[in-house]
């Protein structure tokens, strides 16, 4: 290979090469994020293969050598824990050298970690799978991620909401195709001496990989100045909205920054927890009206619930603003959180599928929402790095939530609750924490001129 293709190869991964020519159309950013988001949502429906790897030895029931489900178990958490170290200290190296070459790293990292894993199915060594999914794939998550967040965000300054809920309401529903998918490979792989979980690993590593790449291939961003045909930014700004931008490392100085962080926090650590338990919950709440296979379909509804939560919200934020639309989240969810125990001692199965479906579908607007939210509060220059470091708050809320939901519920069992109502002090908990993150939200103000950058050093 001579120099000049090298050079070549590594210009194309350059920002200064991702500069839209006259022509190109902002709509064609939205497909190319969500070719990244709609891959690294395979997260969510990961736990696909934790039944059939308990079983790799004894193919029809775990032998004595299988792997626990609670060792399992941790191939996720691993995974959303570099999630957020990958999404806090790459967010930096993202804003210097653009979506593409991130979108890139994410695409080896997360169709690698596959890779990685697919020989730890073959050696039957779980630390090279928690080393390969759950590092090297959790890293590509992160970083697959924030990739297309600013990049949306300064293609749509008119509706910056609306369009970062479209590239994460991929992110929502990659599982669903993810989760069919999985089940089909490793059925068309398996035989009667085989579950063919390595063969699923590497084609889907390879097949995410290409997608990913395609994203990378068609992102753009806007030539310096760009503004949408038409459009103007307004004269005032909103109260929570400047016209200034915030360094990263000053942003961290400012209040505003952990009150989000708390903020979402809350707002995922009530979402998650349940989305967790959410089959085993309906079925014990409902005992005899719920069947396994109904509440598979509970969890299913509560994905599209999520997904579509993500881009109704976000877009909603455009023209009610950040600041209520999370307070409306807060508001609601205490609400409905609290209400929750009331349907299982009723029996009223609807109204409770039909108030968690609202509770998720916040729970996948906090996601959406905050980008927009941080681009309000610290302006477009930083907001990449920004949303990363805030990402640490997923990474909190992750293991936070499920303990809640697990821990409380197993004491309230042991003290000779029923199972049925087992849930109950775990529910208002949920109220409580929502109560204290409206207040965080509340308390929101707009950023101190003094973190404000001087506008020659604030060009994006």
């Amino acid at each position: 290979m001579t120099t000049t293709t090298v050079e070549g190869a590594g210009g194309w991964l350059d920002r200064s090469h991702t500069i839209a020519e006259r022509g190109f159309s902002r709509w064609m950013v939205p497909p190319a994020a969500l070719c990244i988001h709609l891959c690294i949502g395979q997260a969510y429906a990961f736990s696909v293969f934790n039944l059939p790897m308990s079983k790799l030895i004894g193919i029809t029931e775990s032998a004595p050598d299988d792997w626990k489900l609670t060792g399992l178990g941790w191939i996720f958490s691993i995974a959303i824990l570099f999630l957020g170290i990958a999404a806090a200290f790459g967010g930096g190296w993202l804003d210097r050298v653009g979506p593409r070459k991130a979108m890139v790293a994410a695409a080896c990292c997360f169709g690698g970690g596959f890779i990685i894993s697919a020989l730890g199915v073959y050696l039957h060594q779980l630390w090279i799978i928690y080393l390969g999914y759950g590092v090297l794939g959790g890293i590509g998550l992160g970083l697959g991620y924030i990739s297309p967040v600013k990049t949306l965000i300064t293609w749509f300054p008119d509706r910056p909401g609306m369009a970062t809920g479209m590239a994460i309401m991929g992110f929502g529903g990659g599982a669903f195709i993810a989760s069919p998918l999985s089940v089909y490979l490793m059925n068309l792989f398996s035989t009667p001496e085989h579950i063919g979980v390595a063969e699923t690993f590497i084609v889907l590593g390879i097949v995410y990989f290409i997608f990913m790449m395609i994203g990378a291939i068609i992102v753009r961003v806007p030539p310096e100045g760009w503004r949408p045909a038409g459009w103007t930014p307004p004269a005032t700004q909103a109260a929570m909205v400047t016209s200034g931008n915030v360094h990263l490392d000053d942003a961290l100085k400012t209040p505003q920054f952990w009150l989000l962080w708390g903020v979402l926090c809350l707002n995922v650590t009530a979402g998650i927890g349940v989305l967790g338990q959410a089959s085993a919950m309906s079925q014990e709440m409902f005992p005899g009206r719920i069947t396994a296979a109904a509440a598979a379909g509970f969890v299913g509804l509560l994905s599209i619930f999520n997904m579509l939560g993500r881009f109704f919200w976000a877009s909603a934020s455009d023209y009610i603003g950040r600041k209520m639309t999370y307070a409306v989240f807060f508001v609601l969810g205490v609400l409905l959180y609290a209400a929750v125990p009331w349907t299982g001692k009723s029996g009223n199965v609807f109204l409770f599928v039909l108030f968690y479906g609202i509770i998720l579908s916040m729970y996948g607007g906090g996601f959406s929402t905050v980008p927009a939210y941080l681009r309000d509060v610290f302006g477009v220059r930083y907001v990449g790095a920004i949303h990363g470091r805030l990402l640490t708050a997923w990474s909190v809320a992750g293991v936070l939530g499920p303990v809640l939901v697990n821990y409380i519920r197993q004491y309230q069992i042991d003290s000779g609750v029923a199972k049925a109502d087992a849930y109950t002090v775990t529910m208002y908990i949920m109220a409580g924490l929502l109560v204290v993150g409206f207040l965080l939200n509340l308390m929101m103000r707009p950023v101190a001129e003094r973190f404000h950058m001087k506008p020659e050093a604030a060009t994006v």
